[in-house]
């Protein structure tokens, strides 16, 4: 368990770097991720520090950040959060409206990415199984990320926020079967029956969560209508949460949950209300899944996965890209804008590194040698922290990119 001490030196260090973003006019992602990895067992805990400063006995080898049980949740939350802000920007109606479009530029991007991810992972371990677990951390984009990063840019309202919105959508959803396909190869011997049960609640859920969105608005109207402030977050905090850990509980993502949850709430009146009272809850959270990031990296073990990280880093960005590309062009947006798209979608997270679990655990349960297992987590969370940086910096400095690829392509019409 984390004591009071950790957590408000992982607080004080996350508004420190934050500061210095801020006055460096850089994006806090990949800041908050770096000081992570700085206060984590790995890099803190291995330095050799005195243990007597001037007669004073210090035990320096504690002063790292532990990833307790409350960072661990706390990162969660964070996922929860931004997923469920994300849904108060994108209602139903809005989303089976665009249901072609959100079609074929998640096709796209599934068919481009994952047997490029699939061919990265048979290159270098010759099995089909650690492959198809590669495949799905080099598939799935960040969710949790990418939509801070659009919050922050201010990309949020614009054009191109329909298709990477509608693409991470695409993808959430797609995950959610993977997972339970994963888990079931990875913790059950390949077992077909567990995989179709795990599938099934998993879309009996999915369908819950749709009708409730579709149908439920007097009720949600009728939940924050109430007069004060304090009531309406503790109303929407219970919502989100406990909808997001039964989603869990279940097999379910609960990235996923928040996301169909914060889309029931988009069709209230209430939207505003709830977006001005939560955001401070969310950003906290948000850093601390940042943080969380870096907390569990170990440079020692991604130096040993490094080559294949380069090979993977440099195999598919530009897959990413070419699809998020061609994703802007599914929903008619000219160069400039499906250049950010593209820009947007290399971003990897949170869904990579829970498939990196999976990798471990099928180390511990026979189903992959423990040798690969490590490997492929090693390489997850490195990828994770390349791509997240890669990812929010190609956004942050998108201009050239886009001066780029509308000087090189025609029909520049619909550009604002």
């Amino acid at each position: 368990m984390a004591n009071l001490l950790e957590v408000g030196v992982m607080f004080a260090s996350i508004a420190a770097v934050g500061w210095v973003a801020n006055r460096l006019g850089q994006s806090v992602i990949p800041f908050y991720i770096v000081i992570g990895m700085v206060a984590s067992e790995f890099v803190v805990g291995r330095l050799d520090l005195p243990n007597e400063i001037g007669g004073l006995e210090i035990q320096f080898e504690s002063l790292y950040i532990a990833e307790s049980e409350f960072v661990e949740l706390g990162a969660e939350l964070g996922i929860v959060f931004l997923l469920f802000f994300l849904g108060l920007e994108f209602n139903l109606d809005r989303l089976l409206a665009r249901r072609k479009q959100i079609g074929s530029a998640g096709t796209i991007d599934f068919l481009i990415n994952f047997p490029a991810g699939f061919a990265v992972g048979w290159l270098f371990f010759g099995s089909a199984l650690p492959a198809f677990l590669v495949a799905g951390i080099v598939y799935i984009s960040s969710s949790a990320i990418i939509t801070k990063s659009l919050i922050d840019l201010g990309w949020i309202a614009n054009d191109e926020a329909e298709p990477i919105l509608g693409t991470l959508v695409y993808e959430d959803l797609l995950i959610a079967v993977y997972l339970a396909v994963a888990a079931a190869l990875v913790l059950g011997g390949g077992d077909p029956t567990r995989a179709a049960q795990s599938i099934g609640i998993a879309l009996a859920f999915l369908f819950v969560l749709v009708v409730a969105v579709q149908f439920g608005t007097p009720a949600f109207e009728r939940l924050f209508a109430t007069g004060t402030h304090e009531f309406v977050v503790l109303r929407a905090v219970g919502l989100v949460v406990l909808v997001a850990g039964a989603a869990l509980a279940l097999g379910v993502s609960e990235a996923v949950a928040a996301f169909f949850v914060g889309m029931g709430v988009s069709a209230t009146g209430h939207v505003q209300q709830v977006e001005n009272l939560l955001e401070p809850l969310r950003d906290v959270f948000a850093a601390v899944f940042f943080f969380w990031i870096g907390l569990v990296t170990d440079p020692m073990a991604v130096a040993g996965a490094a080559g294949l990280i380069a090979v993977a880093v440099l195999a598919t960005t530009p897959t990413k890209a070419l699809s998020g590309y061609l994703g802007g062009r599914a929903f008619d947006l000219g160069p400039r804008r499906s250049a950010r798209t593209a820009l947007a979608m290399t971003t990897r997270g949170e869904f990579s590194l829970i498939i990196a679990t999976l990798a471990v655990s099928g180390g511990v349960a026979g189903t992959i040698p423990q040798s690969v297992a490590d490997q492929i987590s090693a390489f997850a969370v490195g990828y994770v922290l390349v791509m997240a940086v890669v990812g929010t910096t190609l956004m942050q400095y998108s201009a050239p990119f886009e001066t780029v690829v509308e000087r090189r392509l025609d029909g520049t019409a619909g550009e604002e």
